[in-house]
């Protein structure tokens, strides 16, 4: 398909948006996948194919993990984005967009810290990795919605003017990358 989408349309990049589970091309990895399901799902495979230009991976450690403590939600996520680091820089040798992660207030014991560490783990992670040249590209969180669109929250919604500590790490990391970008075409 990626190659029929690339013969009309060169012009875009594509990707296979995918949540980042690994799968019988490298079975040892598939000891980090959150869940024991991943059919039809291969991180490696599904990405290693010429047509696709950057990967995406997903995280929400909360859903995946769900009764485990803040400890281990944190300690996977940490991992996660290591082990997928090393992927795309290792393999795949392309771009990586953290394209769907977030940390919902309808947890139990949910609180703004433990948000704001999720948050700020992996932006600094992503920071890390493009200030060093390597194949980091960004993160998406999910999701950012306007005053009044309560109607389509799912508990990982964020608005901003709620949600001033969250804010504060997003426009924190938006303007640190901001700084890199311009050092970088200067």
């Amino acid at each position: 398909m990626a190659a029929y989408v690339k013969s009309i349309d060169s012009n875009h990049l594509l990707e296979a948006g995918m949540e980042g589970f690994y799968g019988e091309s490298t079975p040892e990895r598939k000891k980090y996948n959150p869940v024991g399901d991943e059919s039809g799902t291969d991180f490696i495979a599904n990405n290693n194919i010429p047509w696709i230009d950057f990967v995406t991976v997903h995280s929400y450690p909360d859903i995946w993990l769900a009764g485990s403590d803040e400890n281990a939600q944190l300690s996977f996520l940490k991992k996660w984005i290591q082990i997928h680091l090393e992927d795309v820089e290792r393999v795949l040798k392309k771009p990586v967009l953290f394209a769907e992660f977030g940390k919902s207030y309808k947890d139990p014991g949910y609180s703004t810290t433990q948000r704001d560490k999720f948050y700020n783990t992996v932006y600094n992670n992503i920071y890390s990795t493009v200030s060093s040249g390597k194949a980091g590209g960004g993160g998406l969180f999910w999701q950012l919605m306007a005053e009044g669109m309560d109607s389509y929250a799912d508990g990982y919604d964020i608005v901003l003017s709620r949600n001033p500590s969250i804010a504060s790490i997003i426009f924190s990391h938006s303007h640190r990358m901001s700084v890199l970008n311009t050092a970088k075409f200067r």
